[in-house]
């Protein structure tokens, strides 16, 4: 989701190893279930209310399929961690949350899983009973940080499903309630299935089948990553106030810790955990996770004003009309195409025929090319550092394709 303030931040950021990138480039008990989504692709129904029927969910799954594939063991493993309790039968508002947060962890990508489990495997991990709730507490935090981000952001929607603010929104509007009051309905509901994504992430964690010192390690690690992510988030909107104007320095570092840390630093540092490896093993993975993830975001930004709506599943314009200060941006600043650049970026009634003028600003002034290059760079870099890790001849090869992949954009 998603991402600057440097305090504590930057210090668990060296205590990991991993001094922010971006400086450089640019100067046991099982607790409490929620939810279980059935073998139909659907929700468990819930309970009848002492005063009536529950309500009806406040937005189904889109295309759901009809069955779970077999090789989903992600959505498994996040059934067994958002399961109710057996035997409880919880009121209308939990029902809600439940539902909510059950839908937010459908589909997408599931990445960050492949990540933990391919590292824990090549570097030849015993422990892949523990991988399952490790991948899944990745996938809950994802989730965190995109049902915030859209609170944040303001947006109803995501890939073209109603986004949870906007779901909780549109049941308030049927249930007739004011423009207002839907409004606030809509914030408490997301803000606090966020809150719930972030605390079933570190449950599922700390009841991993794993060793305490091994879920001791990995609790430090999402505890850090979870805050630099959040300062990251917070640095993101600080920029979009328009009180000055960030360096890219500011911005690749905004990005590093509001994306690369939680999802690609921490994955493979999970992997690497869960398998045994030695602390420089997991401290050189997270500095190599920067490195991609810092390519990812730059080539997500790029596809962000000039990819196809159809196959990003966002709008060309979004970023765009929030003012957000990507690289693409900042670079522009120092170009002949900022003038246009400049009186099109934060109007929230930017059109197509504006976009398009930004759009060619960009290419002609040469930013999309310089964040291209960048973002290859960084792969550059990740492959390298992976080379002088030691690491087995398959694990340095699947980096290399991943960082292929990277490069593509179809990451």
């Amino acid at each position: 989701m998603a991402a600057a303030d440097r305090g504590p931040r930057r210090a668990r950021g060296r205590a990991l190893g991993a001094e922010p990138l971006a400086a450089r480039a640019g100067g046991r008990a099982r607790g409490r279930r929620l939810v279980r989504r059935d073998h139909r692709g659907g929700h468990v129904t819930a309970p009848a209310t002492e005063t009536g029927p529950a309500p009806a969910p406040a937005a189904a799954p889109a295309a759901a399929p009809a069955t779970k594939p077999a090789g989903d063991w992600v959505g498994r493993a996040l059934d067994e961690q958002l399961a109710p309790p057996a035997g409880s039968a919880p009121g209308a508002d939990e029902a809600a949350l439940a539902r909510a947060l059950a839908d937010a962890t459908t589909g997408g990508k599931r990445f960050r899983p492949q990540l933990v489990e391919s590292v824990h495997r090549l570097l030849g991990g015993r422990r892949p009973q523990a991988v399952p709730a490790v991948a899944a507490a990745l996938e809950l935090l994802h989730t965190a940080f995109v049902v915030h981000d859209d609170v944040i952001d303001g947006d109803d929607t995501r890939r073209g499903r109603p986004s949870t603010p906007g779901t909780f929104r549109a049941h308030a509007h049927r249930a007739g309630a004011s423009p207002t009051a839907a409004d606030t309905y809509a914030l408490a509901g997301a803000v606090l299935t966020g809150d719930l994504a972030l605390a079933a992430a570190v449950r599922a964690v700390a009841t991993a089948p794993a060793p305490p010192a091994t879920i001791s390690r990995l609790l430090d690690l999402l505890d850090s990553a979870l805050r630099i992510s959040a300062a990251g988030e917070l640095a993101d909107v600080r920029f979009s106030l328009g009180l000055a104007e960030p360096s890219l320095a500011d911005v690749l570092t905004m990005e590093e810790h509001k994306t690369a840390v939680y999802s690609f630093e921490l994955p493979l540092q999970y992997g690497a955990v869960l398998a045994g490896a030695d602390e420089a093993v997991v401290v050189g993975l997270g500095r190599v996770g920067r490195q991609l993830g810092l390519a990812f975001q730059l080539l997500d930004d790029v596809q962000g004003v000039f990819g196809d709506p159809a196959r990003t599943g966002k709008s060309p314009l979004g970023d765009l009309r929030e003012g957000k200060r990507t690289p693409l941006v900042v670079h522009a600043r120092t170009t002949s195409a900022w003038p246009v650049v400049r009186r099109h970026l934060g109007d929230p009634n930017l059109g197509p025929a504006g976009a398009a003028d930004v759009r060619r600003a960009l290419e002609v002034g040469g930013s999309r090319a310089f964040v291209e290059q960048l973002a290859a760079g960084y792969v550059e870099a990740a492959t390298a550092q992976t080379a002088e890790l030691g690491l087995p001849a398959a694990l340095v090869a699947w980096v290399g394709d991943m960082s292929q992949t990277l490069t593509r954009g179809a990451a």
